[in-house]
């Protein structure tokens, strides 16, 4: 039975009866999946202590109806008053943040529409859902910004300059909405690089320990996808005494499998004294604490080249299916590819001391054309769409919080004590 029940919270009907404050700009939170939601908690940072302002969420639906496991519950860990989308769909907005166009277009308000991981365009040339006959498509294309002939964004944040020519051709009507705002995400990592030693501490390494963190995207070309004993491998050859193992895994492998498969797919691992990353948060303060990270295509490898840690490549999209000027194609360029019928041990020794800053410096510029910026930047695109005044006080970047692994479940046992 469809969920037909309405909440008595800020926005809707009557409203003005039961708030604290009455004439307040109401701002919706759109989070249809968690990666979207991680990257929303950095920007609602830039409404906090504004009482003019309040802010409510909602889990969208994906296009075949469907919800993604693990979103709601991330919302509600932020403490935000979550209202049902069949309600959210019949009110109205001052402001709607989005880090995915999924379902946007149904909802009322100005809508700033921000990417979700590194940059608008994405590195495949095909969305592998779509099918092998399908046409490009990227995050920037008139498809995911235009629904039934009406421009969905009122403001549109770009990462980088180049995005901004790449609009000119595939969508030319959200040329006047647009911003080069940069990427909040990485600023905060910059940011947070004077704290390394807090986050080696907080993640219990030892001094003169070696942290090797392992990142994998999602679906199957993916780090762990192509290799799902990489972890294994290198839990069982390195040795506990110079190193420890972290391991990253995308929101979506969460959401799609759950934490208990997670958990018990590594189970060992998890035994022998892997570092495992919860997918809200963690993930940022372990690239920076990191001595060395094996990734793939993924946002969070080239986040890891960008901030200055040494790269190993598991895996890479076919080339007939990344572009060229992607990020993930700078990765596959500049990087070293993990063999793993050679010595891991002394793969990772290699490519930290043979280690330059060539890496860090072109991935980073392909990252962000405005660093050190977007919080200003979005900050003041927001409230140019709420119609108030920015606040008085300057936008702080601050660092990210100290990293949380997941604890190791109780009820995953050894075999012998079954």
């Amino acid at each position: 039975m469809t969920e037909t029940r309405w909440l008595n919270g800020p926005v809707g009907l009557d409203a003005h009866s039961r708030v604290l404050r009455q004439g307040c700009r109401t701002v919706l939170v759109v989070v249809p999946y968690v990666v979207a939601g991680t990257r929303l908690v950095d920007v609602l940072a830039l409404l906090e202590a504004d009482h003019r302002v309040t802010v409510v969420f909602t889990v969208a639906p994906m296009p075949n109806e469907t919800l993604c496991h693990g979103a709601e519950q991330f919302v509600r860990a932020q403490g935000g008053f979550v209202l049902p989308w069949h309600q959210a769909v019949q009110c109205e907005f001052d402001l709607i943040l989005a880090a995915s166009e999924t379902s946007v277009a149904q909802l009322h308000g100005k809508v700033l529409l921000l990417p979700h991981g590194a940059g608008a365009m994405g590195s495949r040339l095909h969305a592998r859902s779509a099918g092998p006959q399908a046409c490009t498509f990227h995050g920037l294309d008139r498809g995911a910004l235009i629904w039934r002939g009406r421009l969905v964004p009122a403001a549109l944040p770009l990462t980088h300059d180049a995005e901004l020519a790449v609009l000119r051709t595939s969508c030319p009507e959200a040329l006047p909405v647009s911003t080069v705002a940069g990427d909040i995400c990485f600023d905060r990592l910059v940011a947070s690089l004077p704290w390394r030693e807090s986050y080696r501490a907080a993640l219990g390494l030892g001094e003169g320990q070696k942290l090797v963190t392992v990142t994998s995207t999602w679906q199957p070309e993916s780090a762990l996808g192509r290799h799902p004993d990489l972890l294994d491998r290198l839990a069982g050859e390195l040795p506990t005494r110079k190193y420890r193992l972290a391991a990253i895994l995308h929101p979506n492998i969460w959401a799609v499998h759950g934490a208990w498969q997670v958990r018990a797919w590594l189970a060992n691992c998890l035994r022998a004294g892997l570092l495992l990353l919860p997918p809200e948060e963690g993930w940022r303060a372990a690239l920076i604490a990191s001595d060395v990270v094996i990734g793939d295509y993924g946002s969070v490898t080239s986040y890891a080249a960008a901030i200055g840690a040494p790269v190993l490549r598991a895996s890479s999209l076919p080339e007939d299916n990344m572009r060229d000027d992607s990020l993930a194609a700078a990765v596959a360029r500049l990087t070293p590819q993990l063999r793993l019928d050679w010595s891991l041990t002394g793969q990772l020794r290699a490519v930290i001391e043979s280690h330059s800053t060539g890496l860090q410096a072109a991935v980073s510029d392909l990252i962000t054309s405005r660093p050190g910026q977007a919080g200003t930047i979005l900050r003041r695109m927001m409230y140019g769409l709420l119609e108030l005044p920015e606040p008085a006080r300057q936008v702080v970047v601050h660092p990210v919080p100290l990293p949380g692994p997941v604890p190791e479940s109780s009820n995953l046992c050894p075999r012998d004590e079954l």
